[in-house]
This record gives C-alpha cells, sequence and structure tokens, in this order.
C-alpha cells in the first residue's frame, strides 16, 4: 500500500445512503431528453420535412414515422 494509511483509503467510500442518491441521480437524467425537441434528430427532420413539402403529408408516412421513431430513442413522448 505505499505506506499510506488505512484511514485515507475508507474516505474513498460512500456510505450506503451516499450511494443510494448518487444512483438515483444518474439514472435520471437518462430517461429525460438531453435537447430541446426541435434540435433533436436533425437528419430525419429534413427528410419529412422535405417530402412534405413536395409530396404532401399522406404520402410520407414511412418518414414521419422514421422521425417519431428517432425522437423517441431520444427520450421524447411522442
Amino acid at each position: 500500500m505505499g505506506g499510506l494509511p488505512m484511514q485515507n483509503t475508507s474516505a474513498l467510500a460512500l456510505p450506503g445512503s451516499q450511494q443510494n442518491q448518487v444512483s438515483a441521480v444518474t439514472s435520471g437524467p437518462e430517461s429525460k431528453p438531453k435537447k430541446k425537441i426541435c434540435c433533436a434528430c436533425p437528419e430525419t427532420k429534413k427528410l419529412r420535412d422535405e417530402c412534405i413539402v413536395e409530396h404532401g403529408e399522406e404520402a410520407c408516412a414511412k418518414w414521419i414515422e422514421a422521425h417519431r421513431k428517432c425522437l423517441r430513442a431520444e427520450g421524447f413522448n411522442v
């Protein structure tokens, strides 16, 4: 151990209650979107928008659904 006292190594461990708080904090943000919805999935958004402008919404169901799928993967509820 290189001559380090045992007291210093015990200071690195978190007590059980603090470990629970840390895990709750780290798991919470994963379920929330990290971006604004307008900035998420720019590739599918562009394809969807171009298709709607050129062909109308009815003809672009696959691009609309692809964009929704991407947004759901980013954590949005759409």
